[in-house]
């Protein structure tokens, strides 16, 4: 699925909070990656966040 860079943004932004927040990561961390958006974006990426946008 495609999505505006304003989806993507609010996806990648929602996920880095919980993260942030202690939420388990979905993929295996690399070493040395310590911040949520960056891990955020790794799980967007791999189509592997629980998020999903309706369009009507």
């Amino acid at each position: 699925m495609s999505y505006t860079k304003f989806e993507k943004a609010r996806i990648i932004g929602a996920r880095a909070l919980q993260l942030a927040y202690g939420a388990p990561p979905l993929i295996k961390v690399p070493d040395g990656t310590i911040d949520p958006i960056d891990l955020a974006e790794m799980e967007f990426e791999k189509d592997v966040i629980p998020i999903t946008i309706l369009k009507s």
